[in-house]
């Protein structure tokens, strides 16, 4: 499927409401609510559309920790990072774990309850074996700007 201008407005407002009504979407990207709801079902069985969820103001709930960590492993075989990946997906605490470049290969976010769990997990992860040479860690003192969706019209301009 090949998306067009409308569709990638769709998928914007989409991501920044997802409990917009098909009336309300439909006039937001110019169309008529039947033709709008067609390509919303399109996007959602070519697998552009995960899923929807609920956005929740964690700090209403209690507090938390939130955690950068970079992970430097000792060697750089598949096996090596198969082994360090299938570890850390079983940590609920671990919500983005990115491979990237640079001069360590994994950097990690975690959100815990606090310090003490984080140093236990990471305890955990260095007792384990898993090929962690080294790690840094960051904690997040303030986040003054965490956008929930990406900017698609400007990303994808057509």
């Amino acid at each position: 499927m090949k998306l067009d201008r409308i569709d990638i407005k769709i998928l914007h407002e989409l991501q920044k409401n997802g409990r917009v009504t098909n009336v309300e979407l439909a006039e937001l990207v110019n169309l008529s609510p039947s033709p709008c709801l067609m390509r919303v079902k399109k996007l959602q069985a070519e697998g552009y559309i995960e899923g929807y969820s609920a956005q929740i103001c964690v700090s209403k709930l209690g507090q938390t920790l939130t955690v950068f960590t970079e992970v430097t492993l000792k060697n750089h075989r598949q096996i090596d990072f198969a082994r360090f990946l299938a570890a850390v997906e079983k940590i609920d605490q671990v919500i983005e774990c990115h491979l990237v470049s640079g001069g360590y290969d994994y950097m990690m976010k975690f959100v815990t309850a606090g310090i003490g769990e984080y140093q236990t997990i990471m305890e955990r992860l260095t007792d384990m074996d898993i090929g962690i040479e080294k790690y840094f860690s960051f904690v997040v003192l303030k986040s003054p700007i965490v956008k929930p969706y990406l900017p698609l019209t400007s990303l994808f301009e057509m």
